[in-house]
């Protein structure tokens, strides 16, 4: 079985910790080089209910792609609720390991999980790293469609792609509108405005939109948005991560078992449909 130090310079070699952002926390946050690791879980959110999920799995390794910790903190007491995560990793000896915007922008990163997702051809990166020569790398992705799709019959296969959640997929431009090719972004993506239009694709599918940055969008551009659930836009990538570690597995004779968490960690638990018109 392979020491935690060995999968962690696996997974470093897959998302090198130098290409995230300066403000990112990724890394490893818990666990011992020397221990043991037989199993291994991803998930998007390093919160209670996940870890316990780990432990009831038996799981030595929990890979996420949100970091515990993204500020500096003074405390781990187990009174607060990240410190409880904390608490319970150490006790029982499952180390954390983060992949965040160093996964953001990999080749193949959680766009191109989530362009997979939704059967979209990826083209190129919608921001591209100055730093790859062979321009693969990068965050968001341009991608084309099999066969045009209406707004209105691109969001109902985003419903039917992505995991279910509260908030379902909100559209903004003509529902009707002819869909040929489309940007991409897993995580929050109203900051890609500009790189959007850019890049001239007709719809542009991400998380967390909010109103005025839509509101401008639309209204100077036919661009049309699809804003899903931010969670949803990255669960993708920990099944993508999880076969590129089971392929790593397989190539190094370590027997890993890998496994991807479908718990639910959105936020948003319920929503009610609008029924009042003025």
């Amino acid at each position: 079985m392979p020491r935690l130090s060995e999968v962690i310079a696996a997974l470093e070699n897959l998302w090198p910790a130098e290409r995230a952002e300066s403000w990112d926390a990724v890394g490893t946050v818990a666990g011992d080089p020397g221990q043991e690791v037989t199993r291994v879980l991803f998930a998007v959110d390093p919160v209670q209910q996940i870890v316990d999920e780990a432990v009831q799995l038996g799981a030595d390794l929990l890979v996420t792609h949100h970091p515990l910790y993204l500020r500096g903190t003074t405390t781990v007491a187990a009174g607060h609720f990240k410190g409880r995560v904390v608490h319970t990793l150490i006790k029982n000896d499952i180390a954390l390991h983060v992949a965040h915007t160093n996964a953001d922008t990999a080749d193949p990163g959680v766009s191109d999980a989530l362009a997979g997702a939704l059967d979209l051809r990826v083209v190129r990166p919608l921001v591209p790293d100055p730093t790859d020569p062979h321009g693969r790398r990068g965050l968001g992705r341009v991608c084309e469609l099999d066969h045009p799709l209406t707004v209105r019959e691109l969001a109902v296969r985003a419903a039917e792609r992505l995991p279910a959640t509260a908030q379902g997929i909100r559209v903004a431009g003509d529902p009707e509108a002819v869909v040929r090719t489309v940007a991409v972004s897993g995580g929050s993506g109203d900051s890609l405005f500009d790189q959007v239009r850019a890049a001239g694709v007709d719809a542009f599918l991400t998380a967390d939109l909010r109103h005025h940055p839509a509101s401008e969008a639309v209204a100077t551009s036919p661009l049309a948005l699809l804003d899903a659930a931010h969670w949803a836009t990255e669960w993708p990538w920990c099944e993508l991560a999880a076969s590129q570690l089971d392929e790593i597995s397989d190539r190094n004779g370590w027997d890993l078992r890998v496994h991807v968490s479908k718990t639910v960690t959105d936020p948003w638990t319920a929503h009610a449909a609008s029924t009042t018109t003025l």
